[in-house]
Parts: C-alpha cells; sequence; structure tokens
C-alpha cells in the first residue's frame, strides 16, 4: 500500500512537510471492490495502520500500491485481456496491463480477494492458497508463481477502469494512480493483512461521506464516492465504467490560506489561476480572494480585491492594476468602493505612479473609489457616465468619456481595448489586454454566479448580443470583477446565453395555454422555483428582464395591474 490516494488529501500544515516541486512521479493502482446489498451497495475500504510520523496514518482507502518493474511478468496468467487493449483503455502507449495486475496483486496482498476462478479448488487448497498469502506480502513468491503453482488465471476483465488522479506538484510523494472498479469475488472473504493494514470495513457511499473526518477519506476517496452515490448500485457503476470512452486525469493544486495549506480540486473557482500562477506546486498563492494583499497576475497585472464581501459581490469588488515596463506606470481598473483602506491599499500595490484611471460601469461597488484616487494620484478618469441614477455612483463624472472602441497604449508593452458591453447596465464597458488575450469583464461575466439584469437600466437584449459579440474575440482568460481569473471565456459566455435561454423559455412555459394574464409574483415562482426564496428578490428584477425583452420580442404583452400575456391570448 502507498500513500496514492491520501497524499492529496487536506488540510495540510506547513509543520508536516514544505513544498517540493520536481518530486518524482510513480505510477500505482487501486481497486475499488463492490458488493451487493438490497437495497444499493457496499464498498471495501482498508484502514492504514499506524505508523510514526505518518499524517495518514489511520486513513481508510481502497486497495492499492505502486505498479512494480515485476508486474510486467503478470502479463503471463491474465486472462481475457492484452497489454495492447489495456494499454488503449488507459490511453498509453505500452504497459497497461501493468496497472489492471497491480492493482489485483495489491488487493489480494492487502485485502485477500483474488480475481481468479478459484472456487472449484476446494476447501483444502482454497486454504492453501490463504496460507501463501503472507509469504507473498513477504516478497517470498510472486504472484505469477501462486498462479502457476494452483494453475490460476486472474479475470482481468472484470476490472473496469474508473478514474485517474495524479498528485498535486509540490506535494514529495506523487503518485499517478488508475482506479478500478469491481465486483467482489464469489465467496470469498476480505481480511486485512495486518502489516499496512489493521482493519477492513465495508460501508455504504452515503455512510463513508457522512463519516470523510472520522474515515479521514483522501479527495479521490471522497470524489469516488460521491460518484457511486449518485450511480447507486453495482450494476450501475460497472455499466457507467464500461461506458466511459476517455478518463480525465485530475490533478488538484496546492495553495494556501486560512485553513492552512491544502489541494484545491479543478471544480473550485481558484483552480485555474493557481495553474497559471504556480504550475511547479510552490504553494504560495491563495485558494481565496483576501481583501488587501496584492496578487500578481503577471508581469503586467496586479489584482487588489476589496474589502467588500457580501451575497451580491462575492468576496469583494477586484481592482486591476496594469502597465510597468522601464516606465514603471501604471492604470488602475475599477478602482472599486469608497472605501480609505481599499483606496491605500491599491497606492500600496502600485509598483510605480498611477496614471490612468478606467471604471468598466458606476454600480457602488466599481467605480466611487475614482474620485478618492484621483485625489492622490492627479490621473484621469476614464469611463461612461451612468445613465439611470438607480443603486449608481452619480458622482462619477469621466474626464474622458469612452463609447466603446478606444485603444490606449499603456507601459510594460499593455495594449487595452474598450469594448461598449450593454445589459448589466447601460454603461458597461469590458477591457481586453491584448497581450494576453484577457478581458476585463466588470460584471458582464462573474464567477460562480449569473449576472442580474436590473431594468431600467438592465437591458436582457443587450446583454445576450453584447455576449454574442464577446465570443467573436480570441481569448484566453476572463478577470472578472469578482472571482478569480477564468479559462476558457468562450465556454463561460455560451454557459451563460444558454442559462439565460433557458429561463427565458421557461417564462414562456410558466403561461401555460396562455388563455390567462400572469401577475409577476407567480412567474416569479414558477420561473425560479429552482432558486431559494431568499434570493428571490434578486431575481424578481431578472424576471422582469426576460420579460421585457420577450415584449420586445414580440412574444408577450403586457396588461393591466402589473400581469402579463403571450401576444394573441
Amino acid at each position: 500500500m502507498t500513500n496514492t490516494a491520501s497524499d492529496s488529501s487536506g488540510p495540510i500544515t506547513a509543520r508536516s512537510w514544505q513544498p517540493t516541486p520536481g518530486a518524482a512521479v510513480r505510477q500505482a493502482a487501486t481497486v475499488v471492490v463492490l458488493r451487493r446489498t438490497d437495497p444499493g451497495m457496499q464498498v471495501l475500504l482498508m484502514r492504514r495502520a499506524p505508523r510514526p510520523g505518518d499524517i495518514h496514518s489511520g486513513a481508510c482507502v481502497f486497495p492499492g500500491g505502486l505498479v512494480d518493474a515485476a508486474d510486467r511478468l503478470g502479463h503471463a496468467v491474465c486472462s481475457g485481456i492484452d497489454d495492447a487493449q489495456a494499454s488503449a483503455a488507459l490511453q498509453l502507449e505500452s504497459g497497461g496491463l501493468d496497472y489492471y495486475f497491480a492493482a489485483m496483486r495489491e488487493c489480494f496482498e492487502e485485502a485477500g480477494l483474488l480475481f481468479a476462478d478459484i472456487d472449484g479448488l476446494g476447501e483444502d487448497m482454497l486454504a492453501e492458497v490463504a496460507a501463501l498469502r503472507p509469504g507473498l506480502n513477504r516478497g517470498e513468491l510472486s504472484l505469477p508463481d501462486l498462479c502457476g503453482r494452483f494453475g490460476l488465471r486472474l479475470a482481468a476483465t472484470r476490472l473496469a477502469y474508473l478514474d485517474h488522479w495524479l498528485t498535486p506538484p509540490g506535494v514529495p510523494k506523487r503518485y499517478d494512480t488508475r482506479f478500478f472498479v469491481t465486483e467482489a469475488p464469489h465467496l470469498q472473504v476480505a481480511t486485512q493483512d495486518d502489516r499496512e493494514t489493521d482493519a477492513q470495513l465495508w460501508i455504504t457511499p452515503a455512510e463513508a461521506l457522512a463519516q470523510q473526518r472520522e474515515l479521514k477519506l483522501a479527495p479521490p476517496t471522497f470524489k469516488i464516492m460521491e460518484l457511486l452515490q449518485t450511480l447507486g448500485n453495482v450494476d450501475a457503476v460497472l455499466t457507467h465504467a464500461r461506458a466511459l470512452a476517455q478518463v480525465p486525469c485530475t490533478m488538484p493544486r496546492l495553495a494556501t490560506g486560512s485553513k492552512g495549506l491544502r489541494p484545491v480540486m479543478p471544480d473550485e473557482p481558484p483552480y485555474a489561476e493557481l495553474t497559471r500562477l504556480d504550475p511547479d506546486g510552490h504553494g504560495n498563492f491563495s485558494y481565496e480572494l483576501a481583501p488587501g494583499p496584492a496578487v500578481r497576475l503577471s508581469p503586467r497585472l496586479i489584482r487588489v480585491t476589496a474589502p467588500n464581501g457580501s451575497m451580491m459581490t462575492g468576496p469583494g469588488t477586484n481592482t486591476y492594476l496594469i502597465g510597468g515596463g522601464n516606465a514603471n506606470e501604471w492604470a488602475v481598473l475599477d478602482p472599486g468602493p469608497d472605501d480609505a483602506r481599499h483606496v491605500q491599499a491599491i497606492l500600496d500595490a502600485a509598483p510605480g505612479p498611477i496614471r490612468w484611471i478606467f471604471v468598466t460601469h458606476t454600480h457602488k461597488d466599481h467605480s466611487p473609489a475614482a474620485q478618492a484616487l484621483k485625489v492622490h494620484t492627479g490621473a484621469p478618469l476614464h469611463g461612461m457616465a451612468p445613465l439611470h441614477a438607480e443603486w449608481q455612483d452619480t458622482g462619477f463624472v469621466p474626464d474622458h468619456a469612452l463609447r466603446g472602441g478606444e485603444v490606449f497604449a499603456l507601459p510594460g508593452e499593455s495594449t487595452l481595448r474598450v469594448v461598449h458591453t450593454p445589459g448589466h447596465a447601460g454603461n458597461h464597458l469590458c477591457y481586453l489586454l491584448d497581450e494576453e488575450r484577457l478581458l476585463f469583464t466588470g460584471d458582464h461575466v462573474m464567477q460562480g454566479s449569473t449576472v442580474v439584469i436590473n431594468p431600467p437600466d438592465g437591458d436582457m437584449g443587450a446583454y445576450l448580443r453584447s455576449l454574442r459579440e464577446l465570443l467573436a474575440l480570441e481569448l484566453e482568460w476572463l478577470a472578472p470583477g469578482h472571482g478569480f481569473l477564468m479559462p476558457q471565456p468562450r465556454r463561460a459566455m455560451q454557459h451563460i446565453i444558454d442559462h439565460r435561454l433557458k429561463r427565458e423559455a421557461k417564462v414562456l412555459r410558466a403561461f401555460g395555454d396562455g388563455a390567462a394574464t400572469q401577475p409577476l409574483d407567480e412567474l416569479l415562482a414558477a420561473v425560479y422555483d429552482d432558486v431559494p426564496p431568499k434570493l428571490h428578490a434578486m431575481a424578481r428584477r431578472s424576471l422582469l428582464a426576460h420579460l421585457l425583452k420577450l415584449r420586445d420580442d414580440g412574444r408577450i404583452g403586457e396588461a393591466p395591474a402589473g400581469h402579463w400575456k403571450l401576444t394573441g391570448a
């Protein structure tokens, strides 16, 4: 048994080890063993025996371990699949059958389960096979030797390839682990080896997830348990695994924060940014957007997050500094709320003088600090004045009014292009940093939530048109007003378009046969039934924006007393 799963668990304190970039990667194989229950299924977990200095002592893991060079000799006793087929399944040029054999070998060594036709051997011979297991663990004989002695073949086809995890860069021991899944052999009983494992348990996925802290489940184990719980039974799991055309590799990333050093999963917001900033796993970037500290995103780009986190602003409003180069002059984009602490944090973060101030729009979490920053720096304001008074920074008066299409040559060989993107606000601008193919999105695209469209300043039709226009840009990154850097910009924006169109279709379905008019609040309950009631006040604004768009499209009309109806109804 190795730390194939456990070495990507967390949190990890600095006292246990320090990040070690460049650690060698070792290949490993693990098998998820299932057995049927009525209803559902149970999963076999082995508990790691205590070891001095081992922070993973007592962790419950699937049977598994390192792929040894000698596992190549196991090909001769595997049946049903050859190395070419196994390698194709694992997307390897060769050696794929090594993993299948290693998974079966480790399962026998650790759990006493042998994936071979041994049921007909008779009780005496079965006992003899079991008696050889300790010698196998001590290296006195090999599994191919054991199979040869009893004329056994290992049923490699009983294993279905399920998952692939790579320990994050920076961890002292890194493992490239292939996870297989199978049903427990008939009539065999799992027992721990009392060397590397001191206990074994059969547990349902739901029970394992509920006890994840007590069981010390590593992220791969936890994620696989989530999948098993979703699928529900043995047949569904095996069908799912055998239907996988391609199994992607999941590699967490190390980062630090209020809970210490820990691995960040690919589905967490900071993951892509960590990949960009810390590819070697030094662990010196944060998984949190903390207010105040400056984060260097590239030689020409710095981010400072304001201390205004809330349900509406997420972790806080991002202010970006752009420039540098030989002149060491900087532009500030979105100075943020009127907060003296944040203004000082911007001034402290700037490596040189601030010569320009840009604003995406004039909502009160994005532009009010512009005036104070101008007083400190003398830098002129660039942006669009508010078109409506509600929720706006009406005191923002740009020194240089922008309309979209302007191009600014900034220090650090930085080219900033202005794109008018009405929708969230009529005066909303995005800014394209050419050299990094990075778009500063303000509130046009946010991370982790949809944007509220609040009429009359917010316009759903304009919002969708702006998104479609941005799809034509060659982008690699989005720098949102709230959240971490976002990869795959086109995918993110298309997702928003699809989401809004699905919501629009739901609005139309809420009218039923169209014979009766509908009040807005009844439409709200039907259209946003998937949104918690505490968020309905915000959702009501976006619903009105959808209704106004559909009215402009000629598909619905306004009726008396705040009601709406399908056109022609």
